[in-house]
């Protein structure tokens, strides 16, 4: 495992050690924490959904913020709009949401049509059963913006718990 006592650090700022021809001496290879916040908030907003929760990638692909870093359809990574080896830094304006696999074909390209992109997407479109199915087992319930409601928990669905919220509970489509 790398950790501090092999010289590595265990931050999100590491840097590609020593002199390299592609600019980037001692600058951060990945985007740290503030950046990402930025960065998820930035992308497209999925009509209907939490903004905190999903977003849209740049090619469109619907994301889920709990799938960062993973294979899935629903996964994304953070990505240098222009890569980071043609010496570009790691900041906001440089950084957007890219589904995994999208992410994966675009490499180090730059100036990419965002159809291109969306070529390479999983050809799975969820409905909106299903991607609350998939947020209340990642989240535990299912919140909906601009509603006044709030959808129950599974334990709160079986009676195993009762919420602390007063908020009336959404109907499901």
């Amino acid at each position: 495992m790398w950790g501090k006592e092999n010289g590595m650090g265990s931050s999100s700022h590491r840097s590609r050690g020593g002199a390299n021809d592609n600019g980037n001496d001692n600058k951060p290879r990945y985007f740290d924490s503030k950046t990402k916040r930025i960065c998820w908030s930035k992308a497209d907003i999925v009509p209907g959904r939490h903004p905190e929760r999903w977003r849209k990638d740049a090619a469109g692909n619907i994301v889920c913020k709990r799938f960062g870093n993973c294979e899935g359809c629903l996964c994304f990574e953070y990505d240098h709009i222009i890569p980071f080896s043609k010496g570009v830094e790691s900041v906001a304006d440089n950084c957007q949401i890219l589904q995994t696999r999208v992410n994966r074909f675009k490499s180090d390209k730059d100036k990419i049509d965002p159809t291109q992109l969306k070529g390479y997407a999983c050809d799975i479109n969820f409905t909106d059963r299903e991607l609350d199915i998939i947020e209340m087992a990642v989240y535990g319930d299912v919140m909906r913006p601009g509603n006044q409601c709030r959808c129950r928990t599974a334990a709160e669905m079986l009676g195993k718990v009762k919420s602390k919220d007063n908020t009336a509970a959404c109907k499901l489509p």
